[in-house]
């Protein structure tokens, strides 16, 4: 005959340990739960720790470290120290500018931070005159997921296309986080020897106005009711065209060219970085997660 147990041991482990068979099925339950999600769950040999920061940088061009402490860095830390969800503060003064460095809360809303900042440094007025506007950084975070190699008998040329293509399709999937390596835009170098210079009397800023406004074409209005936008001038974008560019026109009637005191060249979309497959080229695309 089985007496009737306590209400204080009618409990559930009590329930199992008079019932072995139930016990048993639960054990079983739980170690086919447990192989089931094994593979989706999530391993990492290094776990992500994630802080959000800020970074304040303030340059003052021919101040001493010494200086730099005293007039940015102990005048713009107490303001930014009074800000919400900051966890912690380091600042660093160097030769010519100063950097403090603010960990915010986990969490924490990062926009609402940087607008807080940003209202914190307005209200500075103490800084020295020839001390440059402190400038905010936040930053990022980023874990490399995979490397995609892209390679084949072709030139870097129709790699490019290749990789440009699988950026945008990945993209197109949600995947915004690329990087690709081993190539660059093509890119036109003018480059001006000081002799020229000197004997031209002309300098780069000089150079710099007149190809400048040379290589875009400039708006002129629109034609009305259409939408349709007018452009005047004509575009100067390859190497014969900005040779031709006129730099200055002399007493005498002459003109002043960039061949006259420049080189200009195009360097190719691999003039970076080269990678190889073997013996043929590579374009390697980094997928990040942020």
């Amino acid at each position: 005959m089985v007496r009737d147990l306590p209400k204080v041991a009618g409990g559930i482990l009590s329930y199992f340990t008079r019932h072995k068979t139930a016990a048993n099925l639960l054990l079983i339950v739980l170690i086919v739960a447990g192989l089931f999600s094994m593979p989706r769950m999530r391993a990492q040999f290094f776990p992500d720790v994630v802080v959000d920061n800020i970074s304040v940088y303030a340059i003052w061009q021919g101040a001493g470290a010494e200086d730099v402490d005293q007039a940015i860095v102990q005048v713009l830390e107490p303001a930014l120290l009074t800000l919400e969800g900051i966890s912690n503060v380091s600042s660093t003064a160097y030769e010519g500018k100063a950097r403090i460095f603010l960990e915010f809360e986990p969490n924490w809303d990062m926009s609402r931070a940087r607008n807080d900042v940003e209202t914190a440094l307005e209200q500075v007025t103490t800084l020295p005159d020839d001390a440059e506007e402190p400038m905010i950084r936040r930053g990022s975070w980023r874990d490399r997921v995979t490397d995609v190699i892209v390679s084949g008998p072709v030139g870097v040329e129709q790699l490019a296309i290749y990789a440009d293509e699988l950026v945008l399709r990945l993209f197109a999937q949600g995947v915004t986080r690329t990087v690709v390596t081993g190539l660059a835009a093509p890119e036109t170098i003018i480059e001006v020897p000081l002799s020229k210079m000197m004997a031209y009397d002309i300098s780069l800023q000089q150079i710099a106005v007149a190809v400048a406004a040379e290589v875009n074409t400039d708006p002129a209005g629109d034609v009305g009711g259409a939408n349709t936008r007018v452009r005047t001038g004509v575009e100067k974008r390859s190497v014969e065209d900005i040779r031709k560019i006129v730099l200055r026109s002399e007493a005498n009637g002459s003109k002043l060219k960039v061949e006259d005191v420049a080189e200009v060249r195009v360097e190719g979309v691999d003039r970076n970085r080269a990678y190889f497959v073997g013996n043929e080229p590579a374009i390697a695309i980094r997928v990040d997660r942020s």
